[in-house]
């Protein structure tokens, strides 16, 4: 039915579920639940096709179909076996799955596509004697399997490829950011258009382009070439070409954004990327370094994605990041400047204090996102106006980043209690440890055996000591420090060395003198 509801999950960043949480209720989700780097909820079929035409934030959009519990591969492949394939699919048409594996009962994600795959197969074969085939790229069907513990989830999914691919960037330079990060960051700061827009690093200019169908109201989905729910048996083409053509909530800009950077070249790719988009009129371009600035549009903000000297290089970083600190104090007086990095070395070049700090992922790195609130004078002046930065300084999913950090710090001091037993007494270092240890456990010997120890064993006191002690106790190589110390080992390497040699002895007699 075409108003039937059923339940949806959209997948995102991580850092940016809320604000896709906030997105589907805009467009009329319900029950909506927030979960790791996703958003489950529930909605139409006009709901499911306006999820992936309209959110910013999300990178795929699936519908579960099928949900079951198995303990091993062999469960998997009857279970899906089982379930009743002619509704989604016939065996003229073709397939892909992929599959998610949080589990220690399943190791290899591959394996479990495989079986996935091979049971689909299989149930066709054993109805109608023909099976589709499996297509890697653009296939009609796309199956997402998410298996967590034993809990293994089946969805259809209806966006294809990710959706930050949004299909206006015809060029890019090195290491562009994503393009739901880039939204995400926007609309992190509450940054809707009221206001003009600045970034002076911009790149390829995927934040101006953001910023522009932000300020707008432009749907970002409207410049791909198809999603993947075009391709179902259940498809409405009416529906879905009604949704796109409705332009009813698009709005008017008035204000600028203005993009620069260093590079004349990342100038010429961004403005090719603009022009794709269609957002030249609201974009304004340049090549301008960022020291360059001398004065900023009144009523701004400033949202920047910055080199960290992983993918993109500087060859002083940490002067750019002390450079951005003193344009943002002289220059961009009165604005909110945002900024995303890597380091808390940059960070700390910067010179400022944060109002927000928001963990945040880019690709792989664990990253910042900060929130400088720009004014003339000194802090304290400043607080005592207006009461100092009115947000917290840090967000829920910051917290949990510390006490994860904490937990660890604390994990890794326990064991280091354990290895050092003097580190409650004195502030000892390494070598100092192992000395004093070492003479406590000489002193618990008997005098007969301490006798038997090297005479040359040093006073049990002083720095002289201890480095007579490091040089003069070394292990050799090939022994370890308990074999070193042993009573008696020299004349047991003696025995084992005359035993080799006369190993070594009686084989070249046997080689030389074979008859004897």
């Amino acid at each position: 039915m075409k108003n039937e509801k059923f339940e949806i999950i959209a997948k995102t960043l991580q850092g940016l579920e809320d604000i896709l949480a906030q997105e589907i209720a805009e467009l009329g989700g319900e029950d909506i639940e927030i979960g790791k780097r996703m958003v489950s909820f529930k909605g139409d079929k006009q709901l499911l096709y306006k999820t992936n035409l309209c959110c910013r934030t999300a990178l795929r959009v699936l519908k579960p179909i099928f949900s079951f519990t198995a303990s091993d591969t062999d469960e998997v492949y009857e279970k899906i076996k089982s379930f009743d394939w002619h509704q989604y699919l016939s065996p003229e048409q073709t397939f892909s799955i992929e599959s998610v594996v949080f589990s220690e009962e399943f190791k290899h994600s591959k394996f479990v596509t495989y079986r996935a795959k091979d049971a689909i197969a299989d149930f066709f074969m054993e109805k109608t004697g023909k099976r589709p085939s499996v297509r890697l790229n653009n296939a009609d069907l796309i199956l997402n399997l998410h298996i967590a513990h034993n809990t293994c989830t089946l969805s259809l999914d209806s966006s294809g490829e990710s959706l930050h691919k949004r299909g206006y960037r015809v060029a890019q330079t090195e290491a562009p950011i994503n393009e739901v990060l880039a939204a995400g960051l926007i609309l992190k700061s509450g940054w809707k258009g009221e206001k003009n827009f600045i970034d002076p690093m911009c790149g390829s200019g995927t934040i101006l382009i953001e910023a522009a169908l932000i300020a707008t109201n432009t749907a970002p989905g409207i410049y791909r070439k198809d999603f993947a729910f075009e391709r179902w048996n259940d498809y409405d083409e009416e529906l879905f070409d009604t949704l796109y053509n409705d332009d009813s909530n698009e709005k008017e800009f008035n204000f600028k954004i203005y993009g620069s950077d260093i590079s004349p070249k990342a100038i010429a790719i961004a403005r090719e990327n603009i022009k794709s988009a269609g957002m030249a009129k609201y974009i304004d371009l340049q090549v301008k370094p960022f020291q360059q600035y001398t004065e900023a549009p009144e009523n701004g903000i400033l949202i920047t994605n910055p080199p960290y000297g992983e993918r993109i290089s500087s060859k002083d970083l940490l002067g750019l990041y002390e450079m951005i600190g003193s344009q943002l104090k002289h220059v961009f007086k009165g604005y909110d400047a945002w900024i995303i990095s890597y380091h808390d070395e940059c960070f700390n070049k910067i010179g400022l204090k944060p109002a927000i700090c928001i963990n945040m992922m880019n690709g792989s790195l664990e990253c910042e996102y900060r929130k400088y609130e720009i004014f003339e004078g000194k802090y304290n002046d400043f607080k005592r106006e207006t009461g100092g930065f009115k947000e917290k300084k840090k967000d829920s999913e910051s917290t949990e980043f510390k006490k994860r950090e904490y937990r660890f710090k604390e994990r890794n001091n326990e064991k280091a209690e354990k290895r050092l037993p003097y580190r409650d007494k004195e502030p000892f270092t390494k070598t100092e440890t192992r000395f004093r240890k070492k003479k406590d456990d000489f002193e618990k010997q008997p005098e007969n055996k301490r006798e038997r120890k090297d005479s040359s064993i040093p006073e049990w006191h002083g720095e002289e000591a201890v480095k007579k002690f490091v040089t003069f106790r070394q292990p050799s190589i090939g022994r370890t420090p308990s074999e070193d110390n042993r009573p008696g080992w020299k004349k047991l390497r003696d025995k084992n060395l005359a035993r080799k040699e006369k190993e070594q002895m009686k084989k070249s007699r046997k080689r030389n003198y074979p008859d004897k």
